[in-house]
């Protein structure tokens, strides 16, 4: 729990009354961006007065701000914090004057509709109070860091949601699966990577508050404090795009790298491709609303479109957000991209073959893009206990990577925490990332319970349409004009065929051989009088993730059962005993 976040959602204690608990986040968040920035511009507010004053032009107002502060947003208001209490009847005045200059490129306060939210607070006697309660609170970066103000953020965040009843999902990430898909992102060296001076890009198309782009940033500097990393990211939540580049001005990035909207219908950086890319896409999520959208988008852009490789079904949108990174990562002959996503269990084998999922997959395997899949503990997230897992890509796989994928099952890398937080109730431990890290590059090498080497073909199949004759009344097969037998559509069946069956690496094109051994061996044997009907042969892919790693457990000894359910026998007869007397 952040303690600072604690304080902060203390002050909303003063909205009680003319304020539901579900409304609260609308007063404390925007309030705590504001002090936030208040905070980092106190210092050198009155040398920014002095040239806005001198510089009317905002771009050469801008160039003169950065030469003297080293930031590039400013504010040119004569009120801040420290005097905006002084004018107690002009106070809702003066502080939508202090919103009002700050630079262009500090446009976060409108997407909370902070100006109709002072006269609400002014109507309802509270702002004075709350504007007295902020100022108390230092949040300048020398008393609170980046990361505990990220902390700060997302508890405020969550403890919002807990109020409205609703899920805090499609905002936050645990920090702890954050650091984990981070290590796994940078584990497989950059050779430039420690270098000094070097610069590369990572973007996160489901921003939410920054969480992903701020850990990934901190984990790079600790490995390189010379490096530089352009942040990029788009949000779709009018709120959390508001913090997440706030925080990013903040910390002196570009804000304008920072874009709203949503990424499945109007992506914002269409034009470009990444080092890296990070997201936690929403679970589960219908895409209806989008579906016509999206659906033009990929027959206008053709073969070589983002969404060109299949389509999910429309009640669950995160395998568009997989395609969408695929797309995003840098080309090969520039270097190459990865990318780290976290999905529930549905991507791996969802749709039958030839869907749109199992099309996506068939497309990611046999560009030979996946590189490796880690399975997360259950109860990670807080408002979910569902199985998920971390895909990496990559496009510029290590050499004894190529043509395989290798799969980690870090279910067992947990520690209970203290106290739930909803429904997180473990959490993954500096020691257990460092063991699923070891893993990882332990590749073939690894320890085999944990983790599993696999050929792309591995995962494809044949789903072959087995057909029998349709009957006479005699109980002869009926046949057409050509003498071959009509099938009975009661009898069709279908069977699925590994590529691998019977040993096989002949992958998609051994079908004919593989197909026939499978059919005479496993159909043929059993029902002598069916065939295959070629035509209706489809490919499709899976990723079973959980047989891979299925371990036996013979069942008890009857003698234990019996004697278990003797005690509770006896335990019943005793309540019954004592119920009589």
């Amino acid at each position: 729990m952040s303690t600072l976040g604690s304080f902060i959602w203390s002050i909303a204690d003063q909205l009680r009354g003319p304020y539901r608990p579900n409304q609260y986040g609308t007063v404390v968040l925007p309030f705590t961006i504001l002090r936030r920035l208040d905070c980092i511009l106190e210092p050198d507010q009155a040398t920014v007065r002095e040239l806005a004053a001198k510089f009317e032009n905002p771009n050469r107002l801008k160039v003169e701000v950065k030469k003297a502060t080293g930031r590039t947003f400013y504010n040119t208001s004569n009120y801040s914090f420290a005097n905006l209490l002084a004018d107690a009847d002009g106070l809702a005045d003066n502080l939508a004057d202090y919103i009002d200059r700050f630079s262009s490129d500090v446009d976060v306060f409108e997407y909370f509709d902070f100006k109709k939210e002072i006269l609400a607070l002014e109507k309802a006697g509270l702002l004075r109070e709350i504007v007295k309660s902020f100022g108390k609170v230092d949040l300048h970066p020398d008393v609170v860091s980046n990361s505990d103000m990220g902390d700060a953020f997302e508890y405020i965040i969550r403890k919002f949601n807990e109020a409205a009843n609703e899920t805090s999902g499609d905002h936050y990430t645990p920090r702890d699966a954050i650091r984990l898909l981070v290590d796994l992102l940078f584990a497989e060296k950059d050779v430039d990577l420690t270098e000094g001076g070097i610069i590369r890009s990572l973007y996160d198309p489901t921003a939410g508050t920054g969480g992903m782009l701020s850990l990934a940033e901190e984990h790079l500097l600790a490995e390189n404090p010379g490096a530089k990393l352009g942040l990029y990211g788009q949000e779709y939540n009018p709120q959390s795009y508001a913090i997440c580049k706030s925080d990013l001005l903040a910390k002196g990035h570009d804000a304008t790298n920072i874009a709203f909207g949503n990424t499945l219908t109007d992506d914002a950086f269409r034009r470009r491709q990444f080092d890296y890319c990070m997201s936690n896409p929403p679970y589960g999520v219908d895409w209806k609303q989008y579906a016509k959208a999206v659906k033009e988008e990929r027959d206008s852009a053709g073969p070589c479109g983002r969404f060109a490789p299949g389509l999910p079904a429309t009640s669950d949108g995160q395998m568009l957000f997989l395609l969408h990174l695929a797309h995003k990562m840098r080309a090969p002959e520039d270097g190459g991209g990865r990318v780290g996503i976290v999905m529930n269990g549905s991507p791996l084998f969802s749709g039958a073959a030839e869907s749109g999922p199992s099309n996506i997959r068939r497309w990611l395997l046999e560009k030979d893009l996946v590189e490796a899949i880690v399975a997360l503990p259950t109860n990670m997230f807080f408002n979910t206990g569902i199985a998920t897992y971390i895909w990496i890509l990559g496009n510029t796989k290590h050499p004894d990577r190529e043509g395989k994928v290798q799969l980690i099952d870090g279910t067992s890398f947990w520690t209970k925490m203290r106290k739930n937080l909803g429904s997180k109730g473990r959490e993954i431990s500096d020691h257990d990332r460092a063991e699923i890290v070891r893993l990882y590059d332990g590749f073939e090498d690894a320890d085999p319970d944990y983790s599993k080497v696999l050929r792309n073909d591995e995962f494809g199949y044949w789903t072959v349409t087995v057909e029998r004759p349709l009957l006479d009344e005699d109980g002869k097969p009926v046949v057409d004009r050509k003498g071959i037998p009509k099938p009975d559509p009661k009898k069709r069946d279908t069977e699925n065929v590994p590529f691998t069956y019977g040993g096989s690496i002949a992958g998609a094109a051994g079908e004919l051989e593989v197909v026939q051994a499978y059919f005479n061996a496993e159909v043929k044997s059993h029902v002598p009088d069916a065939w295959i009907d070629r035509a209706k042969t489809k490919i499709g892919y899976e990723i079973p993730f959980t047989r891979q790693f299925y371990k036996y457990v013979p069942p008890r000894p009857l003698a234990e059962i019996d004697a278990d359910l003797e005690k509770q026998v006896a335990k019943i007869l005793d309540l019954l005993r004592e119920v009589e007397q």
